[in-house]
């Protein structure tokens, strides 16, 4: 079942997909920003292959499929998805257009958008360290510019067990 939300208004459709056992699976989603389709989301482990031979200012257009570590605690306004090998993707949402649930770490996502590389500024990931609830001395602690995975979604879709 999908489930389209746009702010306030929400409209539900299902997917259904026959295995290779002819049993069928149903898989539900809810969906944030633009509608997208669940079909050609690459996984996480491909998507960190095509992020390794990127420079800073480089960008793809993508849909890939990973897990969210964690949402911002404040609005929801950004979440960092699990790369595999202790990395993460940095999501934030086109034009601050939507936002997601705060409480789906833990769960996957099909994103659909552009994955690029940027250098983030101290004041920056200080503002994120601050939004993920971190202590004054964990903030203090960011001194200096990092590489940074990222990703602009157009939309999501939130895989609902």
């Amino acid at each position: 079942t999908f489930i389209f939300c746009a702010f306030l208004s929400c409209k539900n459709e299902t997917k259904t997909e026959e295995t290779s056992t002819e049993t069928k699976v149903e898989t539900t989603y809810k969906s944030f920003g633009e509608t997208i389709i669940p079909d050609d989301a690459i996984s996480a482990n491909s998507m960190a292959e095509h992020y390794k031979a990127m420079n800073a200012g480089d960008s793809i257009n993508s849909k890939m499929i990973a897990k969210v570590e964690e949402v911002c605690q404040a609005k929801g306004c950004w979440m960092k998805v699990d790369l595999g090998n202790n990395e993460q993707v940095m999501v934030k949402f086109k034009d601050y257009g939507f936002f997601m649930p705060k409480n789906i770490a833990g769960k996957e996502v099909i994103m659909n958008g552009k994955a690029f590389v940027e250098e983030v500024s101290v004041n920056e990931q200080r503002h994120y360290l601050e939004d993920a609830g971190a202590t004054a001395e964990e903030i203090a602690a960011i001194t200096e510019p990092k590489k940074t995975l990222s990703f602009l979604a157009d939309g999501v879709l939130l895989i609902e067990e």
